[in-house]
């Protein structure tokens, strides 16, 4: 049987970041992916934008590793050439009733260490986006949007470089936690079993999957999960934005947003609609709510000007008294096992954190013995 000293699971956007990180800081590492691509899911399919940090509870790992990684990210895409706008973005309140929670958000954020919000009134407003109507708004100078692809290209470039390799087609289909590391079994063209010092499941939308058919796992260390599918519409007319905008956050996500790509071509999305398997069909009916949800603050849009474009899928870890969960990157303190790392529940804003997690997984690995 092959020994690893590290096995990575899952080529996403946070995957890549923890396994260059390894291999920078001198471990040997292979990177499994059942696709034949980087970033075929999650990591692909956002609104690539680059988060603030401003809704997350205070001193949540969400909170913590997306305030570290903002900078981070912006630091590692100016050093490497990767396409990116500090764009800024508005979150609006639409009626004199939402503006309690522009406060608390504004609260929230100072409370997080985001300390550059400024708040808007309507002249204001109008002076930035003379397209928004709003009672009041909030501006994040910091967030932006960057380029997901190139941006994982160029992790996956690092780590190439410090020695690692990625196995494309190779599917997890389960493994045994032994005296002398973790067995892991792979599929593919050629299935082959691998024993493992370090096993980091990074596998996204399938983490609790994998880590359930590893033998040993214990059953309660694996929490349970739903998938929250959120449907995109593209702009078919030029968008008269400079800057993302959010209406006020919603049960289960940031609502409907207006957010730019690189070429200035304007996105709505994503919206929530709770599923039982993966499905990135967009439903074109779906684009009714949309209308209705953006002409809350942008009563200009136009009949017909929403086009279905993508669809994206995103992992939801099941709490018990219905609050808001958190990233996990559990070790052997949870779960009992040396030299595995699980990363659960890791959607927005794992893009923007992805520095900081993978930070987090190399400290969790340099304290195995």
């Amino acid at each position: 049987m092959e020994r690893i000293d590290c096995l990575t699971i899952g080529a996403g956007v946070v995957g890549l970041a923890a396994a260059r990180a390894l291999a920078l800081a001198g471990r040997e590492v292979v990177v499994v992916e059942a696709a034949d691509a980087i970033g075929t899911e999650t990591s692909s399919r956002n609104s690539e934008v680059i988060h603030a940090g401003i809704y997350y509870p205070t001193g949540s790992l969400k909170a913590v590793a997306c305030v570290e990684g903002k900078q981070a990210l912006y630091d590692f895409a100016a050093e490497r050439g990767i396409g990116h706008q500090r764009l800024g973005k508005l979150i609006v309140a639409t009626s004199p009733d939402q503006i309690p929670t522009l406060t608390r958000l504004q609260a929230q954020a100072a409370a997080n260490g985001v300390d550059d919000l400024t708040w808007l009134d309507p002249p204001a407003i109008a002076a930035l986006e003379p397209e928004l109507r709003a009672v009041a708004a909030l501006l994040s100078p910091s967030s932006g949007i960057i380029d997901s692809h190139a941006l994982m290209l160029a992790l996956q470039g690092d780590l190439e470089a410090a020695g690692g390799m990625i196995a494309f087609n190779t599917p997890v289909l389960g493994g045994a936690v032994t005296r002398d590391g973790i067995v892991v079994r792979l599929g593919g063209a050629e299935p082959t079993e691998v024993l493992a010092r370090t096993v980091v499941n990074a596998g996204g939308l399938a983490a609790t999957t994998i880590a359930s058919s590893i033998e040993g796992v214990p059953a309660e260390a694996v929490p349970a999960t739903r998938l929250a599918k959120g449907s995109y519409f593209r702009l078919a007319a030029r968008s008269p934005f400079q800057r993302l905008v959010y209406p006020v956050p919603e049960v289960g996500g940031l609502g409907v947003h207006i957010t730019l790509d690189l070429g200035g071509q304007a996105r709505f999305g994503p919206d929530v609609e709770w599923i039982e398997a993966i499905d990135y069909r967009v439903d074109p009916t779906r684009a009714d709510p949309f209308y209705a949800a953006v002409r809350t603050y942008w009563p200009g849009l136009p009949d017909g000007a929403l086009l279905p474009d993508y669809a994206g899928v995103r992992i939801k870890l099941v709490t018990a008294d219905g609050s808001a969960h958190d990233f996990r990157i559990d070790g052997p303190a949870v779960h009992g096992i040396p030299g595995l790392i699980n990363l659960f529940g890791i959607e927005s804003p794992g893009l923007t954190s992805c520095l900081a997690l993978a930070e987090r997984v190399t400290t969790l690995a340099e304290q195995q013995p």
